[in-house]
């Protein structure tokens, strides 16, 4: 239990740091002025003031924001007259200062958008990093051609047949195996045919017989559900960066693709919210810091992603909205800015709720 929220407090706050870096650097570099960089939600544990900013850590570490000042509540109406023409307009706390033409609403759309998108794409920048310590760390996996089985699949043929991690395979059908490849040859296309098999195991030599079947997922592949072992070699920093890169732009291929089945109502059996996600990184934190790193990686992606969908309320409505006011010339009213945001919030928390059902269920 100490494990899980130790584990979680350390990714989460991993990864809500870089997203709202993301957006405190670009505020900066756009010349906005950012009231608060804050960790977490809720009363303040402990904060500091450093130039025109306070950084603070919240109790709630699930989450963190960055005030920009013009960005909430700031904006006047439209046919208002503007905060800077009319002083104090405003209710703000004692010693506000107007940001005046640092305000959020004040700059151009190009640097808002940019600050808007800024926060996930830290969040796809991260993984990169992450992958690169792992390889350099670690090594890189490189699969082994001998016939030795690395890993047996439960209730497939070869579990079936009673095969185990570090058996070599000699022969099948007489025929002698010496490389992982002569395996697939000799089974392929033959589900449903029973094969003598002859494995070594530590120094006593077996025989069983071993029945392919179809891959369910493959009708014209034959499995019999065994892996092979990987030899670990050492990477160099330029492999490990290539490597660390083709992993990032591979998983999120996968995981847009994965979003796309969402939309279209499958897979949301496996949606996943903070109890499932918590519960996950305790499990992982239990195998190790490189797996956990490992999720951490894989759960920034998701952030990045998920941040950016168009659903107001989260930054990729936000981006929508502001390519809408580039369009129009001005942004949307108040009342419409209001019912729109609170629709995304609306959809969000059903969400939340959903996911949240589906891991009590789990």
């Amino acid at each position: 239990m100490v494990l899980t929220i130790v584990a979680a407090i350390f990714v989460f706050g991993m990864l809500v740091l870089v997203h709202e870096l993301g957006h405190f650097a670009t505020a900066k570099m756009t010349n906005m002025r950012v009231d608060e960089f804050a960790i977490g939600f809720g009363p303040k544990i402990f904060s500091v003031k450093k130039g025109e900013t306070v950084y603070s850590l919240r109790a709630v570490p699930l989450g963190g924001f960055n005030k920009i000042a013009g960005m909430e509540g700031d904006m006047p109406s439209s046919g208002e007259k503007d905060a800077s023409e009319t002083g104090n307009y405003f209710e703000h706390e004692e010693g506000y200062e107007d940001p005046g033409d640092r305000a959020y609403y004040k700059r151009p759309i190009w640097a808002r958008m940019i600050v808007i998108v800024a926060g996930s794409f830290m969040n796809f920048i991260l993984p990169v990093f992450i992958f690169f310590g792992i390889f350099l760390a670690a090594g890189v996996a490189v699969p082994s051609t001998e016939p030795v089985v690395g890993g047996v699949v439960a209730e497939h043929p070869a579990a079936l047949a009673g095969l185990q991690k570090n058996d070599r395979i000699l022969t099948i059908d007489g025929k002698e195996i010496k490389e992982w490849k002569d395996i697939s040859s000799i089974v392929a296309g033959a589900a449903g045919k029973p094969f003598k098999l002859t494995y070594q195991r530590g120094e006593e030599v077996k025989s069983t017989t071993i029945i392919p079947v179809a891959d369910p997922n493959n009708s014209k592949r034959t499995i019999i559900g065994i892996t092979g072992t990987a030899v670990v070699r050492d990477a160099g920093i330029f492999e490990a960066m290539e490597m660390s890169i083709k992993k990032t732009v591979f998983m999120i291929g996968a995981m847009l693709g994965a979003v796309a089945q969402l939309f279209q109502g499958h897979g949301t059996e496996s949606l996943s919210g903070p109890v499932g996600v918590v519960q996950m990184t305790g499990e992982v934190a239990q195998l190790g810091f490189i797996p956990l790193m490992n999720f951490a990686a894989m759960l920034s992606l998701n952030l990045g992603i998920v941040n950016l969908l168009p659903i107001p309320a989260l930054d990729g409505g936000h981006f929508v909205a502001l390519a809408i006011e580039a369009v129009r010339g001005k942004p949307m009213g108040p009342k419409l800015t209001y019912y729109v945001q609170m629709t995304g919030i609306v959809l969000l928390v059903s969400l939340m709720l959903f996911a949240t059902f589906n891991d009590i269920m789990r």
